[in-house]
């Protein structure tokens, strides 16, 4: 064989090899969104200047392989209103086909959004809250950047705030 053929016999073994570590990872990235809703919100503790909140996330995963969660990066909207935003950088691992539920420590210091949401609960003598949560999932799989997520939902904060003592 002469040094010409090697050569096109290589590079033909290269883009071979090239091609099915590609197609390897393309099929790594096609995930599904998780689903994620809010199971109970509650204050635990506050004042004038910041409040802080114990939030319960239900997460659902659609997807037929594990997914290795290093952190979350969210919005969090109620009725409307900014609310907190933040990221949580504790890992769990939710399982293929499966879900599990996590707390996470919310601070806010939008005295202003607390006080429209009390006015707006009192007005409509309810303790049910619209809420939007947006955001990315940091997921530890190769070659997969941040999932993003919006889900919105009701919770109700009658039963959270007992709930979260």
């Amino acid at each position: 064989m002469t040094r010409v053929h090697r050569s096109i016999g290589l590079k033909r073994i290269a883009l071979i090899i090239v091609l099915l570590v590609s197609g390897g990872c393309a099929g790594l990235t096609k995930l599904q969104t998780p689903r994620l809703s809010i199971v109970s919100a509650g204050m635990t503790s506050g004042d004038i200047f910041s409040q802080e909140f114990r939030i319960r996330l239900h997460v659902q995963n659609p997807n037929d392989r594990s997914l290795p969660i290093k952190g979350i990066e969210y919005q969090l909207y109620l009725e409307g209103d900014s609310f907190a935003e933040g990221i949580t950088n504790e890992p769990f691992v939710v399982p293929a086909l499966g879900e599990t539920e996590f707390d996470t420590t919310v601070r806010t210091n939008f005295m202003s959004s607390i006080g429209r949401l009390l006015s707006r609960l009192s007005v409509t003598n309810s303790s049910a809250v619209h809420y939007q949560f947006v955001g990315k999932l940091a997921v530890d799989i190769p070659f997969v950047s941040n999932i993003p997520f919006s889900n919105s939902g009701v919770v109700d904060l009658g039963q959270s705030l007992g709930a979260a003592r």
